[in-house]
């Protein structure tokens, strides 16, 4: 029982280490197979071992439980948070280098944070909202500066999907605080994964078509190592970590780790695609990742509602 929380913590600093991951895989999946493809693979791909895992531990049985206000409560958080923000992910990330696009990640607290102060009247201390100015100022500086080198006119594109990202997950983390009260994380998880990759593939077929599909097959191995390591360790095992985390030291601890999802995502970018990391970049995300840890520090305070 000593070792349960250090295993507790090192899940969970690998559960921002493979989301950090997710960034590089999802660029050369981006850059290799039909963007809207290539997401619906990998939630379908989750979606069997999410549906494996929930067997395992009977909880199959939860989902004929849901009643038919809750399905459409995951549907509409599935076509948030899986459906849309995935095309923005694989769209923005065949425009934007993979360090710089995750530092988006910083935006997504602070928005959702202000969203809920707005319709559901919780409230904003000053150090959570120190660190909504800061986490914007450093993602702003790191997403918007120039530090890749890049000078294409499709940059502008790229940020807008990114901003597409953001909107998304906001709208995905307010739908389940509003309407998936009493529905545990991992039949959440499961159904909108399962929900979401169908939305995916269908769209993909009506949109990219079945020459597309074709295509898949001349996509190096590379993109497919890339594409299960989505499904597996960014989907799956990622969000396992996750419950297992929230389980033992909360929700508010556990999403202290999220701050480290940008820091290993510009480091496995560097590494695996050799992006380099320009000051403004580095500066940037600095900042950003600061303004994250303020907010969190924020949450903690007595009387915050966040």
């Amino acid at each position: 029982m000593k070792n349960a929380p250090i295993a507790t913590h090192l899940r969970l600093v690998g559960m921002a280490a493979l989301w950090g991951a997710s960034w590089p895989w999802g660029r050369v999946v981006a850059l290799s197979m039909p963007p809207i493809a290539g997401a619906g693979l990998r939630f379908l791909f989750a979606s069997a071992v999410l549906l494996l895992w929930m067997h395992h531990t009977s909880g199959l049985r939860r989902l004929r439980r849901i009643s038919q206000g809750q399905w459409l409560g995951l549907a509409a958080a599935a076509l948030a948070g899986v459906f849309g923000y995935s095309i923005f992910f694989m769209l923005s990330l065949q425009l934007v280098p993979a360090g710089k696009a995750a530092i988006v990640v910083t935006l997504n607290p602070g928005a959702t944070l202000l969203l809920a102060a707005i319709l559901f009247k919780e409230k904003l201390n000053p150090a959570i909202f120190a660190g909504m100015v800061l986490s914007a100022i450093g993602a702003f500086i790191a997403i918007g500066g120039n530090s890749i080198g890049s000078s294409t006119a499709t940059i502008g594109k790229g940020e807008l999907f990114l901003a597409g990202c953001v909107a998304c997950w906001v709208a995905y983390t307010l739908i389940g605080r509003l309407v998936l009260k009493g529905i545990d994380s991992l039949t959440t998880t499961t159904a909108t994964t399962v929900i979401g990759s169908a939305l995916l593939l269908m769209t993909s077929y009506a949109f990219e078509g079945p020459a597309s599909w074709s295509s898949l097959g001349e996509a190096p191995a590379k993109s497919w190592i890339s594409l299960f390591a989505l499904a597996i360790g960014a989907t799956a095992i990622a969000y396992a970590w996750c419950f297992d985390g929230v389980k033992t030291l909360g929700a508010g601890a556990a999403a202290g780790y999220i701050a480290l999802v940008p820091v290993f995502g510009v480091l496995f970018s560097s590494l695996w695609l050799e992006e380099p990391i320009g000051k403004t970049l580095f500066v940037g995300a600095a900042l950003a990742i600061s303004g994250m840890a303020v907010m969190q520090a924020g949450r903690r305070r007595p009387g915050s509602q966040a």
